[in-house]
């Protein structure tokens, strides 16, 4: 089993690359739909407020922004990568 501590010792881009492709092998919509919401406020916190206000408006924006890896936007969804991890932890 994976602990908090080994994913929290993983870079960001490494999180997100663990769960994105641990959530499309196994078709895990609800993954997607959970960083569909979490994605503006991340965005909010780099500092993009520009962005997070159309993706707020526009869903098509926030899918684009959930799935592809933007390395601004890594840092502030670790949360979310390491939470979706453990509770997936074969990943």
């Amino acid at each position: 089993m994976t602990s908090f501590e080994d994913l929290d010792a993983l870079s960001s881009e490494e999180l997100h690359d663990r769960a994105v492709k641990h959530a499309r092998r196994h078709l895990n919509v609800r993954f997607f739909w959970d960083l569909l919401q979490y994605t503006p406020a991340a965005e909010a916190e780099t500092g993009d407020l520009e962005v997070a206000e159309t993706d707020v408006a526009r869903v098509s924006g926030q899918v684009v922004n959930a799935i592809e890896d933007n390395p601004e936007l890594r840092d502030a969804m670790r949360p979310v990568y390491i939470d979706y991890l453990l509770k997936h932890s074969r990943a």
